[in-house]
């Protein structure tokens, strides 16, 4: 019973730590990569964690100029 409740713990814990990992690639980062070796080598601090988060949602100006180009053509139609 203990070992199966230290499982849940690690696997909730680990979950937990890669949540910038997980946002980049849910959103399709273009430097997803790069926010996982961050997440992964210095996630542990939590000043690389809150980094590679902030990293994962922040949105390019690119990005968002497609997105309301994107938006505009969808209404002129």
């Amino acid at each position: 019973m203990a070992g199966e409740q230290a499982w849940v713990i690690v696997v909730l814990l680990v979950v937990v730590y890669l949540i910038p990992t997980f946002v980049a690639t849910s959103r399709k980062h273009r430097n997803a990569g790069a926010i996982f070796a961050l997440n992964l080598l210095l996630g542990w601090s939590f000043v690389g964690w809150v980094v590679a988060l902030v990293w994962a949602l922040y949105k390019e100006e690119k990005e968002e100029k497609e997105e309301k180009e994107e938006k505009e053509e969808k209404e002129k139609e």
